[in-house]
């Protein structure tokens, strides 16, 4: 009865963090009619980083220390990548298409760990895949009208995003999650700056407030997301991080009137059921769900 009670009590803190990942990609696409994709980067890395700093110093600077800086960077670069990726391509198509495609992480993880970790795809795992990426199929639509290549941006960041979770798999044999939080903030907010510098004037204040909020949502989710699997195992509650989708799918409809056509809804189901198919039967694909907000 407390296993089942604490599979309920992760579930419930996954869903929540599903609802404050999709407002904050609401506030995305919402503060994007204003602001270039430079500053909403900037300021999610820079919030981000204010947080991390207080905790990093609660347990010691001395664990700082590293020998493997170059897995630190090629994560943080990546995770980069696939944020300014996402948030771009919340601005120009879809809310729910945008969330999808790029939680298609967990479809890539897998692939990519062939090469990095010298993992293994099961037959199940393998069919799972290809569902996923005929879901992929449907709703990108290439061979029908409506066709955006901003999908593919947004395809992009699941798979760079992906590259990013398969280097924190790599780097946790002997780094702490303190360790790699810190070098992923420190890393992508110098890094994010550097592109201010070509990037529209600076956001008025009630931008920079909205901007304050994403920093806040994506926190809140994160922590949520955190607290889920520190209760349940992947197997159990993995699939909810598809709640987003849902979520996504509801404010897209309220707020801009999307709605997915029949092919892009049947592309989603195709997406979700894969995805959590690989969620529970993938090692590789259970950390990238732990870290599936890598936006």
């Amino acid at each position: 009865m407390h296993y089942q009670q604490n599979n309920n009590i992760a579930a419930a803190y996954i869903v929540t963090s599903g609802l404050l990942f999709a407002c904050m990609g609401a506030c995305i696409k919402l503060v994007s009619e204003d602001v270039s994709n430079e500053w909403v980067v900037f300021f999610r890395n820079f919030f981000g980083l204010l947080l991390i700093i207080p905790i990093v110093f609660s347990y010691g600077i001395e664990n700082l220390k590293t020998n493997i800086i170059h897995w630190h960077l090629a994560r943080s670069i990546m995770g980069l990548g696939a944020m300014y990726c996402f948030f771009y391509s919340i601005a120009h198509i879809p809310l729910a298409d945008s969330v999808l495609l790029s939680y298609t992480s967990p479809l890539f993880a897998p692939i990519i760990a062939i090469f990095i970790l010298g993992e293994l795809i099961t037959a199940r795992l393998g069919v799972a895949l290809i569902v996923g990426f005929i879901g992929v199929y449907f709703i990108i639509n290439p061979d029908l009208e409506g066709f955006s290549a901003v999908s593919l941006v947004a395809l992009l960041s699941g798979f760079l995003a992906a590259i990013a979770m398969t280097c924190i798999r790599r780097m946790a044999r002997t780094e702490s999650t303190t360790r790699i939080v810190f070098y992923y903030s420190v890393i992508c907010a110098l890094l994010s700056s550097l592109p201010l510098y070509y990037a529209d004037p600076i956001p008025n204040l009630y931008s920079i407030a909205v901007l304050a909020v994403i920093g806040m949502l994506a926190t809140l989710g994160q922590l949520a997301l955190t607290q889920g699997y520190s209760k349940a195992s992947v197997a159990h509650v993995g699939p909810f991080v598809y709640g987003t989708v849902v979520f996504a799918t509801f404010l897209g409809w309220i707020f801009w009137q999307e709605m997915p056509d029949l092919f892009a809804s049947f592309g989603i189901v195709l997406v979700i059921t894969a995805g959590s198919v690989a969620l529970v039967f993938s090692d590789s694909s259970k950390k990238a769900a732990e870290n599936i907000i890598e936006k």
